[in-house]
Order: C-alpha cells, then structure tokens, then sequence
C-alpha cells in the first residue's frame, strides 16, 4: 500500500533528505510489521524479509531454525531496515544492533505476550531480540533529478575558467 506522508514546512523542509530524530525513527519502525534482517558471517552477508514488533526500544521477530539463525546467534552485530515509499515521499530507519535468540523461559514467555504473528503458515518457535546500539531514519522527498552536467559541460566551463553553473 502507497501512503504518503503530508508535505509541508515543519515535516517536509526544501531539502530532499531529511535526518530525523532518534524518537522519529522509533516511532516510524514501530508503525510497520516488516523489515529487513541483515547478518553477516565469515565476509557472507545476507538479507531476510521478517515480521517483527517492537517493545520497550528492542525489536523482536520469530523465525524457524535456518540460515538465519545459525548465522545471529554465531555472529549477533545485525542491522534491521524499514521504509516506506510512496508517490511524493519516502522515509527509511536503520538499526545496527545485538541479536539474541531468547532461550530462558520467562524470556520467551514475556516475548511470546506481544502482538507478533507470523505471516505465513509454518510453526516459528525461536524468538529473536534485536537490542539496538544505534538508530537513524531519513525522510525523503521524491521528484526528478535535477539536471545534470555532462563532462562536456566540465570541461568547456573549466577551460573558461568558470566554475560549472546550474
């Protein structure tokens, strides 16, 4: 679904790229239920698409025993992505943080309280906590590229000793 954000001086300045707060970006990734899961292991980076939620500044998703799983838990530096796109906007949040697949009991009994249903029908019983040790977000506004110079335009520009204009 395509939702664009309203446009306007306070959410939208006149740059294209707008770096938000820290508590814009929470608020963005918690608006969604699916991101992105980046792990890395033995210089092999992988990305997967997960459902998740978020409580108490973590992010928490459920997956099966895979890839995915063996690779958090030997390596747990990860990086979680959400956006949104839309016809005149766009915003995106990265968090880089720890991995944790949740083995003690009561840890999975508080994970297993939230508001997280898989998307597809097959059982997930592993829960995993992302504890974030950074967050960014962008907003973005969407239009035409400016126009751009050719190397032609350079160089007759700088044979005149003129700087580029445009």
């Amino acid at each position: 679904m395509i939702v664009d954000m309203p446009i306007h001086d306070e959410i939208y300045p006149k740059d294209p790229v707008t770096l938000l707060a820290p508590e814009e970006s929470w608020q963005l990734l918690g608006s969604q239920q699916l991101g992105r899961l980046v792990v890395s292991l033995s210089g092999r980076i992988d990305i997967f698409p997960v459902n998740f939620v978020t409580h108490d500044a973590k992010v928490y998703f459920r997956t099966a025993e895979g890839t995915k799983l063996v690779e958090l838990t030997i390596h747990d530096e990860v990086v979680f992505e959400v956006d949104q796109v839309g016809a005149v906007s766009a915003w995106s949040v990265v968090l880089h943080g720890t991995a944790r697949h949740l083995t003690n009991r009561s840890d999975i009994a508080a994970a297993d309280e939230l508001p997280l249903r898989s998307w597809i029908p097959t059982l997930k019983y592993n829960y995993v906590e992302i504890t974030p040790t950074e967050i960014s977000g962008r907003r973005l506004r969407l239009g035409e590229e400016p126009e751009r110079f050719t190397p032609a335009d350079r160089d007759t520009d700088a044979s005149a000793g003129q700087a580029p204009s445009g």
